[in-house]
């Protein structure tokens, strides 16, 4: 197990490894480590000749103070679960000011629309500040692969069009969500959440899974209509949005297409927590 702090201590120990063209999976992460997060690594693992993973809570992607300060950090604890599952990985940890050379602000990318619904409609500079860092990310840990859960499935594609356009030589790797035994789709966030809350919030899931399920035979008007009176009864929750988009563009749609691949994505706000789940249409 290496740990370092500075990139250039990265860029140093990975340099053998770039020069014999040894494969290196990278899984960026903001730590308070959970089994989804595991299962990354695990996969990373099989499919490279080396692991790093990065822990850091990125300042430039939240454009609420309060959420920023809130966020889980549980440092020694991860490094303990990272361990437990080997001790062949690296670990980056930074401060800040190494990655950002004392100049903490977001770059602007063009994501050929990918951030102008859903997350990035209702969190304004969100998704720069994630092209930012994981681009920063990127070009310190020059990765073959690097892997993302796709519980943040709008993030994956926003990645994949900064590689695109930045022309980045990085294959990135989708994996499913791991969810809880009550179905809850595994966050850092579910920290913050009573046991009780937890166990209420397997409603997020079983609700999708209902959705998915009047997919097949309901007008897409009829589902969101019913989505909202569902969580209109159910006063704990907080419907942020949802949404029926087209699983390539993320576009909202009114009218099924023949053919065409579709996703319904949520955002619930459940104790002051606010939980973000989605399901591939079927």
């Amino acid at each position: 197990m290496k740990i370092f702090q500075k990139k250039n201590d990265v860029k140093a120990y990975l340099a053998p490894a770039i020069t014999t063209k040894q494969t290196i999976g990278f899984v960026p992460t903001m730590g308070a480590l959970h089994q989804g997060h595991l299962s990354l690594v695990q996969r990373a693992l099989s499919e490279n000749d080396l692991v790093v993973v990065s822990i850091f809570v990125n300042p430039t992607q939240f454009n609420n103070a309060e959420d920023l300060e809130k966020y889980p950090r549980t440092l020694q604890a991860d490094i303990d679960k990272l361990e437990s599952v080997s001790t062949n990985i690296l670990i980056y940890t930074p401060e800040a000011e190494d990655i950002y050379n004392g100049n903490i602000s977001s770059d602007s990318f063009d994501f050929e629309g990918l951030d102008l619904v859903m997350e990035g409609a209702s969190r304004p500079g969100h998704f720069d500040g994630v092209g930012t860092i994981v681009k920063k990310l990127f070009e310190i840990v020059t990765p073959t692969n690097a892997y993302f859960g796709e519980k943040d499935y709008q993030q994956i594609l926003i990645i994949k069009s900064m590689v695109r356009t930045t022309k980045l030589p990085v294959n990135i790797v989708p994996c499913p969500i791991v969810r809880e035994a009550n179905g809850l789709a595994m966050s850092s966030r579910n920290q913050r959440l009573s046991d009780e809350m937890k166990q209420k919030a397997s409603f997020i899931y079983q609700s999708l899974q209902e959705v998915q399920k009047l997919f097949q035979t309901e007008e897409i008007a009829s589902i969101q209509k019913w989505i909202k009176m569902l969580y209109d009864t159910h006063s704990e929750f907080h419907l942020e949005y949802f949404n029926i988009a087209h699983s390539d563009t993320l576009q909202p749609v009114l009218q099924k297409k023949q053919g065409e691949k579709y996703h319904a994505f949520i955002v619930v706000h459940l104790q002051g927590v606010r939980l973000i789940d989605n399901i591939e249409l079927l």
